[in-house]
């Protein structure tokens, strides 16, 4: 049975994200946005941080995916070979709306290697956004294989496996509140 440690709190998450939708309120004032969430992980972080900002949004979501055999986190417990670092990105779920002329604001769980945000952030730019900002809710820099950021960021974290709040483990643990470090898997 894994052990789940749990990194961030309920409490933590819900103030950095209250805080990430202050700073896109006033970034984007007086101007509508559509929020672009990443399925499945940014989905919870994508609905709280959505009722936290105090302007016209709209939503629409993107679903990606990797060729090559995925390691399991068993096999992987620092999730080193990640779907996002393997090979090449494909779409499984395509934008329903129009991006042109819009400001986005691209949302994903985690910013781990950038492989994944970079392949995401190349389709919508080709699209011809007004704006495009990515707000990750967490961030392993020391990952990173491309060089991408997030404008707004909630949490850096060490390298580590983690579930919870929109993460999974074999699509199990995305409904803890609280982001878990699972050891043992």
């Amino acid at each position: 049975m894994p052990e789940l440690k749990v990194l961030l709190s309920r409490n933590q998450i819900a103030q950095r994200v209250t805080e990430m939708a202050e700073d896109i309120t006033r970034d984007f004032k007086g101007q509508s946005i559509i929020f672009v969430g990443v399925l499945k992980g940014a989905a919870i972080f994508l609905s709280d941080l959505a009722r936290q900002v105090s302007l016209d949004a709209t939503f629409d979501f993107i679903g990606v995916s990797s060729y090559g055999n995925r390691p399991t986190p068993a096999e992987d417990p620092a999730g080193h070979a990640a779907w996002d670092s393997l090979g090449e990105v494909r779409v499984t779920k395509d934008l329903d709306q129009s991006m042109t002329d819009r400001n986005v604001i691209l949302v994903e769980d985690i910013l781990d290697t950038g492989l994944t945000l970079n392949y995401i952030q190349k389709l919508l730019l080709a699209h011809q956004p007004r704006t495009l900002r990515i707000a990750a809710l967490l961030d392993k820099p020391s990952r990173r294989k491309q060089p991408i950021h997030a404008h707004y960021i909630g949490f850096a974290i060490p390298d580590a496996y983690v579930v919870g709040y929109g993460l999974d483990y074999a699509e199990r643990y995305r409904n803890l509140p609280d982001i878990c470090v699972i050891e043992n898997p």
